[in-house]
């Protein structure tokens, strides 16, 4: 199941022809054309009677375009190195022993960061360098990077000037080449799920994991190692092999879209979901319960220089808002936004 600013993903609703057909003619102002070009125009997707509008997503470049040049390699060796992090940079890397606990950047990032909402690459490279308030300044792609290997991965920073590093960075410049500067595409986001109006529950959580999520990850969480002893074929989800504190999918309104829209991994894609976003909220709160369950730990105290930019689901205190750690790992998080977007602060999850 492994994951700064709030998220806001075009939802679609059946409409009728003759109904899409007025609102289309009368959507004439400079306004509404802003909005169109921002959100592009969907396909229709007809169902009798009834026409259904459906996401148009950003499709990313075919593996087989990676031209046969220097560069191309470099793509290429990019690509190799996302998919199986652990046997080239993991604790027993055969290039460099940055990774510290055997996961690898396809366990968050899946397909090599080209599935949509699946924590796709899609725009990375066209929105970094970019300010991030975890470190409270601006960090380049590179820097992004490390901190995937330092957190999810448990590791150290790998040179910012290696070849590897900049082969990364090349796969993923490759990959959103036809992303605007600066700009989103669809499927390059989590997609959106809505909060509950109670806090997510771990023990309603432990059910669906159960019914859901054991048979790959197990009864204990930790995952199947594969026979080689370096990589995992289903990464573990706790304990001190897994993702640390601070995480993006320690955070459960983020791990909660990534379960919903990924999750059974054998299972599901993003438009044909097994979970509720109830029971994805639920079992996020399970698998990232501090009472049940132990993972590494993590210094977190330069986190978030600026109170007021912590995420609504990060849940370690201090706050610049009036709710508690419990509230923030848990929810109801709609008080918090509320609040947060009366007094000015950002309202980001």
């Amino acid at each position: 199941m492994m994951m700064t600013s709030g998220t806001e993903i075009q939802r679609y609703r059946d409409t009728e022809v003759p109904a899409r057909a007025i609102a289309c003619y009368r959507a004439s102002t400079i306004v509404f054309f802003s909005v169109l070009l921002f959100i592009g125009c969907s396909p229709l997707e007809k169902e009798g009677p009834v026409v259904r509008r459906v996401d148009t997503l950003f499709t990313p470049p075919d593996t087989s375009t990676i031209p046969h040049d220097a560069t191309g390699d470099m793509i290429r060796y990019g690509r190799e190195l996302l998919v199986n992090f652990p046997y080239y940079l993991g604790p027993k890397g055969t290039v460099g022993k940055f990774g510290g606990n055997g996961l690898g950047c396809q366990n968050c990032h899946l397909d090599a960061g080209a599935r949509p909402y699946g924590l796709s690459y899609f725009s990375a490279h066209a929105r970094y360098p970019q300010y991030r308030a975890r470190e409270g300044r601006v960090l380049t792609l590179a820097d992004r990077v490390n901190n995937c290997v330092e957190r999810p991965l448990n590791g150290t920073a790998m040179p910012v000037d290696s070849k590897e590093m900049t082969a990364i960075v090349l796969y993923m410049k490759w990959l959103g080449k036809d992303v605007p500067v600066g700009g989103h595409v669809p499927g390059d986001k989590l997609k959106e799920i809505q909060l509950l109006d109670r806090p997510a529950d771990p023990n309603k959580g432990m059910v669906v994991y159960q019914q859901h999520c054991v048979r790959c990850h197990g009864d204990d969480g930790q995952g199947v190692l594969k026979p080689d002893g370096i990589a995992y074929t289903y990464p573990p989800l706790w304990g001190p092999l897994s993702y640390q504190p601070g995480s993006s999918m320690h955070r459960l309104i983020k791990s909660a879209q990534f379960i919903k829209y990924n999750m059974p991994f054998d299972l599901v894609r993003w438009d044909t979901p097994l979970l509720t976003d109830e029971e994805a909220m639920d079992v996020a709160a399970y698998v990232n319960d501090d009472k049940m369950h132990t993972r590494p730990t993590a210094d977190l105290s330069m986190e978030y220089p600026f109170q007021k930019e912590k995420p609504l689901d990060y849940y370690h205190a201090p706050y610049a808002d009036p709710f508690s750690a419990e509230q923030h790992k848990y929810g109801p998080f709609k008080p918090i936004f509320e609040w947060r977007k009366k007094n000015g602060h950002p309202t980001g999850y």
